[in-house]
């Protein structure tokens, strides 16, 4: 489905306790043995008669809106404002990413993405401008709660099919709600300057879904089983980014030493 980044909403304090509520009863129910995930021969998909029917619904989602809405904006906006706009949104998602990397430990990815930020933000234009990779800074971290959660060692848990947002594991559905309140932006930026970000997030996503729509139509429409084609491809992306490329024996699949966009739909591991 539609890939969403950062989420840019209103929120009291008390707002936050029932995402971190969920937080640490799943970081409580982590314990020293096995993931149950990672030690099956096949998916750990429990819920996946309920998959499907939600995958069905996505599906449907899409056909109907999210590819027109991609397709036809990618035609009508010119490349050179699309980048504008995806840069913008990456800019305001850093914050949470240096959040995240603040709480997993990691002062090397969180000292990163605050130079991009301030960056992008001041000599970028706002963010518009990527400055910090003309400028070669190293890259951005993309770290989210859900990375959070496991260095934390929360187990994957079994695959839910989100409604709009598609495949997840239960320990990352926790975290893209949590994700909503750790963005300082939401707390910091009045209305409606604050939904600045949803727009341009949005805006991003279809852009995407516009730029690689044949290939996301050949594994949503045209796969045998479109359900177990995106549970593959989402699981072992996932896995890859939250060990950090280098636990758990994955090996990177878009180390290809050349700098061009990777097809974010591409199943990696497919021989």
């Amino acid at each position: 489905m539609l890939p969403v980044s950062q989420y840019s909403i209103s929120s009291a304090p008390w707002r936050s306790r029932p995402a971190l509520a969920l937080a640490t009863a799943l970081l409580l129910a982590a314990c020293g043995t096995p993931d149950p995930a990672l030690t099956r021969s096949e998916p750990f998909d429990p819920y996946e008669a309920e998959n499907r029917k939600m995958h069905e619904f996505n599906r449907s989602v899409d056909r109907a809106i999210v590819r027109p809405a991609g397709v036809g904006y990618t035609k009508a906006i010119p490349d050179d404002v699309e980048t504008l706009v995806s840069n913008f949104a990456t800019n305001l998602s850093l914050p949470s990413a240096i959040v995240n990397s603040a709480l997993q430990g990691n002062g090397r990815a969180m000292s990163t993405d605050l130079y991009r930020f301030i960056v992008n933000t001041t000599i970028g234009l706002g963010g518009l401008f990527d400055t910090a990779t003309d400028l070669n800074m190293p890259p951005k971290s993309d770290a989210d709660f859900g990375q959070t959660l496991y260095v934390w060692g929360v187990h994957e848990g079994p695959l839910v099919e989100l409604p709009f947002l598609g495949a997840a594991t239960t320990r990352d559905s926790v975290g893209k709600l949590v994700d909503l309140f750790t963005n300082p932006l939401s707390y910091a930026v009045e209305s409606p300057e604050q939904f600045y970000g949803t727009a341009a997030s949005v805006s991003s996503s279809l852009s995407t879904r516009g730029q690689f729509s044949d290939t996301i139509d050949s594994i949503l429409y045209e796969s045998a089983d479109s359900y177990a084609a995106t549970r593959s491809i989402y699981l072992q992306n996932r896995r890859f980014k939250v060990s950090g490329g280098g636990s758990e024996g994955f090996a990177d699949p878009y180390d290809t030493g050349s700098p061009a966009l990777s097809d974010p739909y591409e199943d990696p591991y497919e021989q």
